[in-house]
């Protein structure tokens, strides 16, 4: 390998967490994402690396044009996904949760929020509130001038803040209310599960239409969810068992059932109390839940 082919290697290499990173708020696949980066190097190796001043801001550009261009592709799958679509769960570092606003940008609930954007809104948005990228780059990412970025970065802003948790939870508070759910889950304790859910709950499941018994659409209120969880446990010759696990920045669950792994779940807290539950048990998406991710901004 000549030097300047070693150079743009390592180049990729030490910013390869924060391009996973991006494409992969951009996408809400870390498979979407492993292929982007695969395509993003064969550009990147191809380039005049002389003439790169900031390695770092190029890739990210190619990175999320990337994206755009996935994004589009998936549109129609997505479209055609049998029953609720949500994000590939990660499984990820604690230190992850103190940087807050990474933690909650990766949060399952926010990437479904990000999910009612369109592409250049959920571009822009991630590069800009996420990792505070100039408008000028941004522009330069996603083919845009700057001044209709800026329109397009507060148009998106808005759009979230209407949409995102309200509420910012202390990463010890939402341990504590996780393993209050977890408990009642594991012994079959009715009240325990009422006692931890909110009234107004509203449980999401995504089994990709490979799973028996997920649901397909949500589930509202606390009296129907654990009724429904405690149904859908008694349908099992193996009791399913719920361990803590870091999902997506924050404290979660993984769901194993004869020693398996069955589903990932995500959860938010508002006031001591669960507000929503995102349980991701399509098969595909599970891939990522026996390593650790490495993420950056």
């Amino acid at each position: 390998m000549s030097s300047s082919a070693g150079t743009a290697a390592d180049q990729f290499v030490l910013h390869r967490s924060l391009l996973f990173t991006v494409a992969y708020e951009l996408l809400g696949s870390a498979a979407d994402a492993e292929d982007v980066l695969q395509e993003s190097w064969l550009r990147w190796a191809g380039v005049d690396h002389d003439g790169v001043r900031d390695p770092r801001a190029y890739l990210v550009r190619i990175v999320t044009r990337q994206s755009l261009n996935h994004l589009r592709t998936v549109s129609r799958r997505r479209e055609e996904y049998v029953g609720e679509w949500l994000p590939e769960p990660l499984l990820t570092r604690p230190d992850v949760a103190d940087d807050v606003e990474l933690a909650e940008s990766l949060s399952v609930a926010m990437l479904t929020v990000l999910e009612t954007l369109g592409p250049a809104e959920r571009a822009v948005f991630v590069l800009r509130e996420v990792f505070d990228l100039p408008y000028d780059e941004i522009a330069d990412a996603v083919g845009k001038t700057p001044a209709a970025v800026r329109q397009i970065a507060h148009r998106a802003k808005d759009h979230v803040a209407a949409r995102r948790p309200r509420i910012r939870v202390d990463p010890t508070e939402q341990e504590q209310v996780v393993e209050r759910f977890l408990a009642a889950f594991n012994t079959g304790d009715l009240q325990g599960l009422m006692d931890v859910l909110a009234p107004d709950v509203v449980a999401v499941a995504d089994g990709g239409g490979k799973v028996r018994g997920a649901a397909r659409r949500p589930i509202v209120g606390a009296a129907k969810l654990a009724a429904y969880l405690l149904g859908s446990m008694a349908k099992f010759d193996v009791h399913p068992v719920a361990t803590p696990a870091w999902v997506n920045g924050a404290r979660g669950a993984r769901i194993e059932v004869g020693g398996e792994l069955a589903a990932a779940v995500s959860v938010t807290v508002e006031h001591g109390r669960i507000t929503r539950i995102f349980s991701i048990a399509n098969p595909d998406k599970l891939a990522r839940l026996d390593a650790e991710a490495s993420l950056t901004r």
